[in-house]
């Protein structure tokens, strides 16, 4: 029997997919708007219709943790990584041609 090791799940990837391209758009904030609040910021960014392209940034993190975990031969968790990733992709494409 296989031991299967407990990084190596496909819900984590999923998980991790989600939240670590909100965690890429807060840093965005953090390293770029700290002088003006955040609920501004998002509203800012959706009246000069930037919210498309500030989140596709935010997912650059998401190749990090990716190859991260193919390296380690954590395959599954790079699966829901990966499914996550293109969620995220859809729901940018929607944003972009819906909303701006």
């Amino acid at each position: 029997m296989v031991k299967k090791n407990r990084f190596d799940d496909l819900k984590l990837g999923i998980i991790m997919g989600l939240i670590v391209p909100a965690m890429g758009f807060i840093l965005f904030y953090l390293s770029s708007f700290t002088k003006v609040p955040f609920t501004y910021f998002v509203q800012h960014a959706i009246e000069i219709e930037t919210v498309s392209k500030i989140l596709s940034l935010s997912l650059l993190p998401n190749l990090l943790v990716f190859f991260l975990y193919i390296w380690k031969n954590y395959y599954l968790t790079a699966r829901g990584i990966l499914m996550s990733t293109i969620i995220w992709t859809f729901s940018i494409v929607l944003i972009k041609f819906l909303a701006e």
